[in-house]
């Protein structure tokens, strides 16, 4: 369903439908706003995308569920920079233990807030058929202390039109799928959905593609968010690869604004092609599709701090996720090519020499022999490598690098080492490195590689591939 919002923008951004769009597009009240909210910013503009998964109307024969309450099944903060060229979209598992602020229901009365519950849980307040859209953008802007400029809602039945309208979408399976994997509590397996392989889907078969948590990948929702990712990607390059002319995009348009509803402010044909003009520009090369960073907490999902709050810093600043500004330059500004295009310092290519150094190195991961690994790695640097054990947490995202008093040079030296590190003062002498799963995807030194960003990207740019080999590994395992 993400999809569906991010590539009407576009579409509606070439102007042609005008008239046609005026009058289809439904709006929620303005009236559930929280007053209490993140100021605006000068810089870049934050568009949350909901895609709710309904029941009601035209999406009963589509869900697959029961029950007519509003749900948010796929939720991300898309973040354009000034620049109008460049673009990062944050995915935010619906699972995720969050507090949900107050926020009005139907009847005009405001809930009390919710300390740690499920983020879905948001869209769901007062209990509608059409969801809560401004119980939603409440939670995200006072999760993450950014101003929500325009809120966007799809569900079933515009994905299902809009992948129907485009002629299908490519995807590749690594397994048969049946129908228990898209209904678990089914008692036996049953028919056969999907044959392993390459293979185009639209309209119901691209939402139960999208869909599909347990038969495939990990199981988890974490899992399906990076399928979708990769699914919105391929989306937007196969309307692309049909040309934007009048014949193509009046279907798309239609399909579209038929299931979106958006806040007031893009609530009219002009309003709505305005903002989108303003996107016009904004090339998949130039978008990344992240996943706020995350770690299991039993059956659900925790936001691990501090990297969270780094990225929600990151982009009120209008700083790409790995460090330069809107305007293609590094901090300090040294001008620098793309957002995704990260350049080392000069000091970062100097060799790194550990020699008099002492440290101790910790795994904050679950990832097997990891700390040795690291130990091998700083030893050839000349560092002395005094200890190695397991972290007392092992749900760490991003390398730390602790230091005790005068030691902070040290330290960031240390750092050069390791892509994405960040060193943390500390009351305990000595130096401490806890090992993350950056390290683990990115075990080549940061001093002789390009930079990688603290938050890994699902997909950078054109991820999604083409080709049917790279279709199974890109698009399906999750």
């Amino acid at each position: 369903m993400t999809g569906l919002s991010f590539l009407v923008l576009l579409v509606a951004g070439v102007g042609w439908g005008y008239l046609k769009l005026t009058g289809q597009i439904d709006t929620f009240g303005a009236d559930g706003i929280s007053g209490d909210r993140p100021p605006a910013s000068s810089t870049g503009q934050n568009v949350l995308v909901i895609g709710s998964d309904t029941r009601s109307g035209a999406n009963r024969k589509l869900g697959g569920g029961k029950g007519t309450v509003g749900r948010s099944d796929t939720v991300f903060l898309l973040h354009v920079y000034a620049d109008h060229r460049h673009a990062v979209a944050v995915s935010i598992p619906r699972d995720s233990m969050v507090d949900i602020p107050a926020c009005r229901t139907p009847n005009g009365e405001w809930t009390a807030p919710q300390h740690r519950v499920m983020f879905n849980g948001a869209f769901s307040v007062g209990e509608t058929a059409e969801g809560n859209p401004a119980c939603t953008q409440n939670t995200v802007e006072h999760l993450t202390g950014l101003r929500v400029d325009h809120t966007v809602v799809v569900d079933f039945s515009g994905f299902s039109k809009l992948t129907s309208a485009v002629g299908g979408v490519p995807v590749c399976l690594p397994q048969d799928i049946y129908q228990q994997d898209l209904s678990p509590n089914r008692p036996t397996r049953g028919a056969l959905v999907f044959a392993k392989g390459p293979q185009t889907v639209s309209g119901q078969r691209a939402l139960d593609y999208v869909r599909i948590r347990h038969g495939i990948g990990d199981g988890s929702d974490i899992g399906r968010i990076k399928r979708q990712q990769a699914f919105i990607g391929s989306l937007i390059k196969k309307v692309k690869s049909q040309g934007l002319n009048l014949t193509t995009l009046l279907p798309l348009a239609d399909a579209a604004t038929d299931s979106m509803t958006v806040d007031p402010g893009l609530g009219s044909a002009d309003r709505l092609l305005k903002f989108a003009m303003s996107m016009k520009n904004i090339d998949l090369r130039n978008t990344r599709f992240v996943t706020v960073p995350w770690r299991y907490e039993g059956a659900r999902v925790a936001i691990v701090e501090p990297e969270a709050h780094a990225l929600w810093a990151a982009l009120k600043a209008d700083r790409t996720i790995d460090g330069q500004d809107a305007s293609g330059h590094a901090k300090g500004g040294r001008s620098a090519k793309r957002p995704d295009e990260g350049s080392p310092s000069p000091a970062a290519n100097a060799p790194v020499s550990g020699t008099g150094v002492s440290l101790a190195v910790y795994n904050g991961t679950t990832v097997n022999g990891l700390a040795a690994r690291a130990a091998e790695l700083l030893r050839a640097h000349g560092f002395t490598v005094t200890s190695t054990a397991t972290a007392s947490n092992q749900d760490r995202v991003s390398t730390v690098i602790r230091y005790g008093p005068g030691l902070e040079a040290e330290a960031e030296t240390t750092a050069r080492l390791f892509a994405g590190a960040r060193t943390m003062a500390s009351g305990t002498a000595g130096i401490q490195v806890i090992l993350g799963t950056s390290y683990a995807e990115h075990p080549s030194p940061a001093a002789e590689a390009t930079p990688t960003p603290s938050v890994a990207p699902s997909i950078i740019g054109d991820g999604a591939r083409s080709a049917d080999e790279d279709l199974c590994k890109d698009l399906s395992y999750g």
